[in-house]
C-alpha cells in the first residue's frame, strides 16, 4: 500500500491566521481520529477533536488540542525563529511565564512539524467535551501565568468562586504547582 500525502486546507476564508492554523490542526487530527485511531480502546467516545485556543507566542503558535485519546498543549511554527523541526520524540524546551517546559517533536503529512506537551492520556476521566476543553484551557492559562505576580491568590479565589457556583473543579483556573500536583482531580 502506498502512503498518500494528505494536505489539510486552512478553510475557505478564515478571519485571521490563528483561525487558519487552528482549522488545519483540527482537520489533521479529525482525519487521524477517523483513520488510525478509529475504534481503538484508548479513545474516549464522549470526546471529539477540538482546538479550543490557539494564540501567537514568541512568533510561533501555541494552543490547546483535545482529541479522544489525549489532551495536549501544542506549538506550531509561525514566523518566529525559536521553533525547530526536531525529530519525532525529540524535545525542545520552551520558557513560559510559569516556567520551562519540554515539548516533543512530531510530524504529520499535511500539517508538517509541530510539538506537543501532553496534559492527559488517556482521557477517560473527562465525561464530556466541555470538561475536556475546560481542562485544556485551564492548563494553557496556567502555562501563561506568572506565579510571582499574585497568580496563586487569583487561582484560589477563582476555584472558590467555581465551587460556590457549583461548577466542576476544572472550570476554575489552577496554578502551575497545583496543576502539576493534580489539583484538577483532587490533589493539593
Amino acid at each position: 500500500m502506498t502512503a498518500v500525502a494528505r494536505t489539510f486546507p486552512a478553510t475557505a476564508e478564515p478571519a485571521d491566521a490563528a483561525a487558519a492554523h487552528a482549522a488545519r490542526l483540527r482537520a489533521c487530527f479529525q482525519h487521524i481520529a477517523r483513520t488510525r485511531m478509529a475504534g481503538l480502546p484508548i479513545c474516549n467516545p464522549a470526546l471529539g477533536v477540538a482546538v479550543p485556543a490557539l494564540l501567537p507566542f514568541q512568533g510561533e503558535w501555541l494552543g490547546a488540542l483535545v482529541t479522544p485519546w489525549a489532551i495536549s498543549l501544542v506549538l506550531l511554527p509561525g514566523e518566529g525563529t525559536r521553533f525547530r523541526a526536531i525529530g519525532v520524540g525529540d524535545s525542545q524546551d520552551w520558557d513560559f511565564p510559569s516556567g520551562r517546559y519540554s515539548f516533543l517533536g512530531h510530524q504529520e503529512a499535511g500539517l508538517g512539524a509541530y510539538q506537543t506537551c501532553s496534559l492527559a492520556s488517556p482521557v477517560f476521566e473527562f465525561a464530556d467535551q466541555a470538561a475536556a476543553e475546560t481542562f485544556a484551557l485551564a492548563a494553557l492559562e496556567a502555562l501563561l501565568r506568572n506565579e510571582e505576580d499574585g497568580g496563586a491568590a487569583r487561582v484560589h479565589d477563582a476555584r472558590e468562586a467555581a465551587r460556590l457556583a457549583g461548577l466542576p473543579a476544572a472550570a476554575a483556573p489552577v496554578s502551575r504547582r497545583a496543576f502539576l500536583r493534580g489539583a484538577l482531580f483532587g490533589g493539593r
